[in-house]
């Protein structure tokens, strides 16, 4: 069976409304702002982790029907932790109330009246943005032209008036790269694009879109993996367009005032540069269009997911679950949030990298039964003690020769642990099968 092209479009674009949330809008202008004149450089690595791998990730979930089948390559009790720290990491725990908070934070607040008590204006603001979203995620079925059709096309209309009159009435100065991009501008963008989560979200809406596309009558597993490979594609090359725009703007930014205390004040002042005070509405517009349908998509796809987990528990139960214990969260501020996810993420996303690239080359491994759990264990045990060290905590001796690892200190000491341990899995399965042939050589 065919999807029609605009069929085809409208999937494509409500992958793209789940993708791009609060980081997605917060980072690359920030980005842009540190890299100054090597931004380009820094794209490059910030769109591996925040595009392709993401696009990827979609594809390679899709294939297996479900983060917790890849990871059952790895070993069942892996595959349910993993899948359940996937799912609270970019929902309830960090993803969702960050999404939320955001846009309060970066659009609402600064506009306060004098003396107001911004607890209870986020308090306010959350409230009514968690029951908008409550609200469109207890009719999954209509999600496709809720955020396909109507939400997402307002959002890019919104973005491209904004970059469209920073190129004719924006000031430009592009300054230095800051310290962090002058020497490795490729692999500080890399890991810059960590902090957009999408690759993470990836191994979730995965199945959202194999999902989607069988309501449109799409049965057969090879018409559902073309065809969410094409939305992958299309939504990659939004997300692109879209981050090369905010990126550029930060970019020009760069050297007209000085580096902000993050993204989102970073795209404030762009906003009130090219449209002053005024600029306030579209910013909030943009904002919370972004973060709104990124947090139904979360909320959704963990709601699906922890209905089939624990059956007694439906659909909906789970949506007001999520939802109320998103809001609780939220409501801790966007500072705290930002704090505890950046060792997380660290933690998790290399073990994610490199799931993904073994789950997309899984025929070259399908005769070693050990590439999957003893890949993933080293690329583990670096990123988690790399977390734990960027964190504060002490490693001691371990931490000595950790640093050793290529890379450690730019955070990709996992690579060659990965790479080796890959290797090495290959002797141990070899091992192990001439040891087996002998036993059975001995007991005929």
């Amino acid at each position: 069976m065919k999807l029609s092209k605009k069929s085809l479009l409208v999937v494509s674009v409500m992958l793209f409304a789940l993708f791009f949330g609060a980081g997605n809008l917060i980072f690359p202008p920030f980005l842009g702002q540190n890299a100054g004149e090597k931004t380009l450089p820094a794209m490059i690595g910030f769109l591996v982790t925040a595009v392709v791998l993401p696009v990827l990730g979609v594809v390679v979930v899709a294939r297996f029907d479900g983060l917790e089948k890849l990871g059952r390559q790895v070993g069942p009790r892996f595959a349910l932790v993993f899948a359940v720290l996937i799912y609270l990491s970019i929902g309830p725990g960090l993803g969702i109330p960050r999404a939320a908070s955001v846009p309060f934070e970066m659009a609402v607040a600064p506009y306060l009246p004098e003396g107001s008590n911004p607890a209870l204006w986020m308090a306010a603001y959350s409230l009514a943005f968690f029951l908008i979203a409550l609200w469109l995620c207890l009719n999954p079925g209509k999600l496709v032209d809720r955020i396909g059709r109507g939400l997402t096309p307002a959002l890019l209309a919104l973005l491209t008036l904004l970059f469209v009159s920073f190129l004719f009435r924006g000031e430009t100065d592009v300054a230095a790269a800051q310290e962090g991009y002058r020497e490795a501008a490729l692999l500080k963008g890399f890991t810059e694009g960590y902090n957009t989560m999408d690759t993470i979200a990836a191994l979730n809406f995965g199945l959202v879109i194999s999902t989607t596309l069988g309501t449109f009558g799409l049965t057969e597993k090879k018409d559902k993996m073309r065809y969410t490979v094409l939305a992958g594609v299309l939504a990659g090359s939004i997300l692109a367009v879209v981050y090369a725009m905010l990126s550029y703007m930060g970019m020009c930014s760069s050297g007209v005032y000085p580096v902000q205390e993050n993204g989102a004040w970073t795209l404030r002042c762009i906003v009130y540069q090219v449209f002053g005070g005024t600029g306030a509405v579209l910013l909030a517009a943009i904002f919370t269009l972004a973060c709104l349908t990124t947090c139904v998509g979360l909320i959704n796809s963990i709601s699906q997911y922890f209905s089939t987990l624990f059956r007694k528990i439906s659909y909906r139960a789970w949506v007001y679950i999520i939802t109320f214990f998103s809001f609780l969260v939220c409501n801790l501020g966007l500072s705290m949030i930002l704090s505890i996810s950046i060792p997380i993420l660290n933690a998790i996303y290399p073990v994610s990298i490199v799931l993904i690239l073994l789950g997309l080359s899984h025929d070259l491994w399908k005769g070693n039964r050990f590439a999957y759990p003893m890949t993933v264990a080293g690329t583990a045990a670096v990123s988690i003690a790399f977390a734990l060290g960027d964190a504060g905590l002490p490693l001691g001796a371990l931490g000595q020769l950790l640093h050793r690892l290529p890379l450690y200190r730019l955070g990709f000491g996992w690579v060659c642990v990965a790479a080796g341990m890959l290797l090495l899995s290959f002797g141990v399965n070899a091992l192990l099968r001439r040891a087996h042939a002998a036993e059975e050589c001995v007991t005929q």
